[in-house]
Formats: structure tokens, C-alpha cells, sequence
């Protein structure tokens, strides 16, 4: 697998999915710096209401910690999971500083996707939980799909939210795919490194892993 063109690959399909399934929304043109953003009918029924949403946010950071402490830095996915959570910590970092340094207004806030620069209460670009999802899931990608094609299926996680966070009127569509490009960068970065950052800076320990313990 060469990562790049798989990168550019899951892009594009992640951008195509959003577009297909917001335009029975779109009633006029969008705008943005890209002309897409444009408002959804909200729907937070189903599989799209908020508690899934933040289960998954919560569900993906526990297992990203018990993978770490369980398997340890040793082992192969153990180590992987070191490396996603690296990336979802980075990423989260950076959508932090990016949300404050933008201060982009949500749908929800004045429909107005070129409403910038408003002060600390707006903070809709990037998305953090689009951009934790990819986070968490392209180390993943990264290790494992050149052997097992099927692991590419994680991306369902980050265009699940996606679909979700624009259908709660809370992001626009720029919003999510900011996020997903920095959540998958840092994902990437994170699996060029050889010891990642979160084993160097935590007692040796907690990086042998549970399982080897006992």
C-alpha cells in the first residue's frame, strides 16, 4: 500500500460521502472558503442523537488507554495504539488552538458559515471529535491495511461523526473535513516515530503492558 495515495484516496471518498448525503439539504448555493458550507435540516434521532455521539468520543479515548496500558509499546498493536494516542493528543491540541485562533461560528449561531473571528464564543472549524476520530483510527490504517484490506472500514468512525456533527448543526462541512485532515495527519505523523511521545514522557512501566504483567 503506498500511504499517500491511500491518504488521497479516503480523502476524496470522505468528501464525496458528505456531498451525496447533503444535498437533499442543500436548497441554495454554499459558502465558506471553499463555497460547500451550507446548513442541514436538524436531525439528532436515531443513530444521530447526541448521546451516540459523545459515547463514541468517550468510547474511542477508554480504548485508546486500555490498549496502551494492556498491551504496552512491545507489542505490535500495543504500540499502535501508543501511536493513535499520540495523534488524538497532538490533533486535539492543535483543533483547540485552531478553534480559538478562528473563532468560526456554528450553523446554529446565525447560519453563516463566513461568520470568522466572533470571540470565544464561537469555535465550530475545526471539528475536535472528527478530528479524534481520525486520529485514533489511521495509525491503524497505517499499520495494519496493507495486510488486512478490511481495517479501512475504521473510516466509517470519522464520517459516522461527521455526518452527525453537520446533521446537529453544530459544524459545517469544511469544519468536519478540517478535521479529518488534521486528525489523519497527525495519525500519520505519530507511525513515523519510533518510540512515540506519550511512552517517552510516562514512567517505563505503564508502557510494558498489563497483560505481560500478570
Amino acid at each position: 500500500m503506498r500511504r499517500g495515495s491511500g491518504t488521497a484516496r479516503a480523502l476524496t471518498a470522505f468528501a464525496g460521502t458528505l456531498a451525496l448525503a447533503g444535498a437533499p439539504f442543500c436548497a441554495r448555493a454554499g459558502g465558506g472558503p471553499i463555497g460547500i458550507d451550507h446548513e442541514w435540516a436538524l436531525d439528532q434521532s436515531g443513530i444521530w442523537a447526541r448521546s451516540n455521539q459523545t459515547a463514541l468520543e468517550f468510547g474511542v479515548v477508554a480504548v485508546e488507554a486500555a490498549g496502551s496500558l494492556w498491551y504496552g509499546n512491545d507489542d505490535k498493536i500495543g504500540h499502535t495504539f501508543w501511536q493513535s494516542a499520540d495523534a488524538s493528543i497532538v490533533s486535539g491540541l492543535g483543533a483547540l488552538a485552531l478553534k480559538y485562533s478562528f473563532s468560526r461560528a456554528r450553523p446554529y449561531q446565525g447560519n453563516d458559515p463566513n461568520k470568522w473571528f466572533q470571540g470565544s464564543c464561537c469555535q465550530s472549524f475545526p471539528s475536535g471529535e472528527v478530528t479524534l476520530q481520525a486520529s485514533f483510527v489511521t495509525p491503524f490504517i497505517v499499520n495494519y491495511a496493507k495486510e488486512h484490506p478490511w481495517v479501512w472500514s475504521l473510516e466509517a468512525l470519522p464520517v459516522y461523526d461527521a455526518i452527525a456533527r453537520i446533521k446537529s448543526q453544530a459544524h459545517w462541512q469544511t469544519d468536519v473535513l478540517a478535521g479529518w485532515v488534521l486528525g489523519t495527519a497527525a495519525g500519520y505523523w505519530s507511525t513515523t516515530r519510533h518510540t512515540p511521545i506519550t511512552v517517552e514522557i510516562l514512567p517505563g512501566g505503564l508502557s510494558v503492558g498489563f497483560y505481560k504483567k500478570f
